[in-house]
């Protein structure tokens, strides 16, 4: 049996919920490996319909054990209204379900405040489009060593220093950007009743996640956004805080990096960007207008729309390859339904060169042109198919096309956003050595 990795493979949005939660009722362990509540996962089950921003979308499938892992940060009072929302749905949520780590630094109020009052005073071409939820300042606060972690909830005199350090940094910050102090001993009081609610679910999940290993048990890792975003090899400076490439799950739960056995990753038939930073293949026209609306492209956590494209098959090679990417899913084919003709981007035109991959230099990358490639739609419907043989031949066609063009095969097809309509052409939890 194979532990799975899920990574987005292009910027986020590419319907990760839904295969993961297809991938999980399969699997005896579901962990988060990164990111933090901007990211938003949606899930239909039976008709149902779950969004999820903190919990891994385990937590829907009874049996498992869902898992945060330390490369997560937290917000702790929206995780606590996160499980009220589902519990209200019918899922149950449990110290014996729920894990974790102890080592997961807490977004705290300041982190938001701080993020919003950024990019507010960013000027126009500056910002980042980040959601104003405060996970880059929390992420900061990890790497400068004043994070304060869920096992800190534990001891009252360990707490209150913690929180005297955070402040020695923060409070200057703020007073430079016209924000006023932080009330520590309010803050403290907040952090005091809310710690009851997360230590409950908190452990050691590095030593239970090797145990689960040991005992021959599926490991399905989820991640957050999507492999452009990473903040090291995504379109820097319009990224995410954290590294959201496959080899991030070792890390992101305590791990050795021998325990991923295979890496799906999960891509649009199209392509889509929510905030600031380069799209080489956006449409600002009616197709666009027509990907948007029949993909229904709005965000899950901020709502806000997204930018859609034409499918990017030289990004998708180059995530597939910082990722190590053995297999894709192909989501929401049936959004392509009755277009004519269809465009693929092979490569970019830089300054009369021809490239095959996106260069690292920003200003590079905005004067990227795309080249094309033009494919024959189809007019039959793809929605809800469940195999090939339910496939227009176009379709089939251009789903080889874009498997030559990223040098990686298909291992799953979906055709709507139901968890039932998905074509399984590999299953990742097979361990093929």
């Amino acid at each position: 049996m194979a532990n799975v990795v899920v990574v987005g493979a292009q910027w986020g949005d590419e319907g990760k919920g839904k295969i993961v939660d297809w991938l999980s009722e399969r699997a005896d362990v579901i962990a988060r490996f990164q990111g933090g509540h901007n990211a938003g996962h949606t899930l239909v089950v039976d008709g149902e319909v779950y969004k999820l921003h903190a919990l891994p979308s385990g937590v829907v499938r009874g049996g498992k054990l869902s898992v945060i892992g330390n490369g997560v940060v937290l917000d702790p009072w929206h995780l606590v209204k996160e499980i009220e929302t589902i519990r209200l749905q019918g899922v149950m949520i449990s110290p014996e379900t729920l894990m974790i780590a102890e080592n997961t630094p807490l977004i705290l109020p300041y982190h938001g405040e701080l993020d919003r009052a950024r990019e507010e005073a960013a000027s126009k071409g500056t910002k980042i489009g980040t959601t104003g939820r405060g996970i880059g300042p929390c992420y900061e606060d990890k790497v400068g060593r004043r994070a304060i972690r869920v096992a800190d909830l534990a001891d009252d005199a360990t707490l209150e220093a913690r929180v005297d350090r955070a402040l020695q940094h923060h409070d200057p910050l703020r007073k430079g950007l016209g924000i006023e102090a932080i009330d520590r001993d309010a803050l403290i009081a907040q952090l005091k009743e809310i710690a009851p609610e997360i230590l409950q679910y908190a452990g050691p999940v590095w030593k239970v996640m090797n145990e689960k290993r040991k005992a021959g048990k599926r490991i399905l890792f989820e991640g957050a956004q999507g492999a452009l975003l990473d903040i090291d090899f995504g379109t820097y400076p319009y990224v995410t805080s954290s590294n959201v490439i496959a080899g991030q799950a070792a890390t992101g739960v305590g791990i050795g990096p021998g325990a991923i056995d295979y890496v799906l990753g999960i891509v649009k038939a199209y392509t889509t960007r929510v905030g600031e930073g380069p799209f080489p293949t956006e449409l600002d026209d009616a197709d666009g207008q027509r990907l948007g609306e029949r993909g229904h492209e709005f965000g899950t956590t901020t709502g806000r729309k997204r930018r859609c494209g034409w499918f990017d098959a030289a990004l998708v090679r180059q995530t597939c390859a910082t990722s190590g990417v053995k297999g894709i899913s192909l989501t929401k084919l049936d959004v392509l339904d009755g277009f004519e003709t269809l465009k693929i981007c092979t490569g970019y035109e830089l300054d009369g060169e021809t490239l095959d991959y996106l260069p690292t230099a920003a200003d590079q990358q905005a004067r990227c042109k795309p080249i094309y490639e033009e494919v024959p739609g189809w007019s039959d419907s793809t929605e809800g198919a469940r195999s090939w043989n339910d496939l227009p031949g176009n379709a089939v066609k251009y789903v080889r096309r874009i498997e030559e063009l990223i040098d990686c095969p298909v291992a799953l097809l979906s055709t709507s956003p139901e968890r039932e309509d998905t074509i399984l052409v590999t299953d990742p939890f097979v361990d093929r050595g």
